[in-house]
């Protein structure tokens, strides 16, 4: 119970972290591309993963690690960033945050798949009704623009749900922070070269937001909130612990429309709430 109630309260803490990352990318890809910011992002948060690596003199993977490593970096270092920046250009971060509801539901199926983890038939009824819910706010936006920002966020919690679990089941051995860590360190090399080759011609148009955005994603986003959030997928399950991800959308839509003046239509609203209603059923058969 102890151990279950920290993981909880870890995971809280990393949803609450991650709440602000699309709003957050929607600024900052206003200001840069999606390429240079997915990357830079990463090159930012490897510095820092290398310093406290060293600092705390953490002893490297073992060779059977890189594998999950190099899975954990695809998914949430690459795919998932670059993924979410690409939509963000054809739809808002309000939009965008409403397809979070599928991230608990990808989270728990592959945590069935990596760690062999058992939810009872009822969890999946609620995942699955909170999956619907979002399935069916995108289909109901029409538009091809908006058609093509939904599929891309879809792709990304695919691979974002992946990363998530690939990366809990690797946390019970190495910790938390240090699988982001040496994932970052991972995949530094090819980010530090995708950094180079399409970083912005003229810095002049990039605007204080736009900074302030790719702070927030390289420092928060891509290193801090995972500490909290392996370490509570680690110690609370990942398919109980990733259903916190349904509160995200409620978070995320507030700073949407608190600090970026976006619309938020009461569709929205209504869909966040129901998959909001979905986390206290999924988590109580988990």
């Amino acid at each position: 119970m102890r151990w279950g109630s920290a993981g909880w309260g870890s995971g809280m803490m990393g949803v609450v972290i991650f709440s602000g990352s699309l709003p957050a990318t929607r600024v900052a890809v206003a200001g840069f591309p999606p390429l240079f910011l997915t990357s830079a992002r990463a090159v930012i948060a490897a510095v820092l993963a290398v310093a406290l690596l060293s600092i705390l003199r953490q002893t490297r993977p073992a060779r059977s690690d890189l594998r999950p490593l190099a899975v954990v970096a695809l998914g949430v270092v690459v795919g998932f960033p670059l993924l979410t920046a690409l939509a963000l250009q054809r739809i808002t971060s309000a939009q965008s945050i409403v397809f979070i509801g599928l991230l608990p539901l990808a989270t728990a199926l592959f945590g069935v798949l990596r760690s062999r983890e058992r939810p009872k038939p009822a969890f999946w009824l609620f995942s699955t009704l909170g999956g619907f819910a979002v399935a069916g706010f995108a289909l109901a936006q029409g538009g091809g623009a908006s058609l093509a920002g939904g599929l891309l966020m879809v792709a990304a919690i695919l691979l974002c749900g992946l990363g998530y679990a690939e990366g809990a089941v690797l946390s019970r051995r190495l910790g938390g922070w240090q699988v982001i860590s040496w994932a970052l360190v991972l995949a530094s090399p090819a980010m530090v070269a995708a950094a180079i080759l399409t970083m912005p011609d003229d810095w002049t148009g990039v605007g204080a937001p736009a900074w302030i955005g790719l702070g927030y994603v390289s420092v928060f986003s891509m290193l801090v909130g995972f500490v909290f959030w392996y370490r509570g997928l680690a110690l609370g399950g990942i398919a109980g612990v990733g259903q916190l991800q349904l509160l995200q959308p409620l978070l995320g839509l507030a700073l949407a429309g608190l600090l970026l003046h976006e619309p938020v239509a009461w569709t929205m609203i209504a869909v966040t709430g129901l998959v909001v209603l979905c986390v206290a059923g999924a988590r109580k058969f988990a």
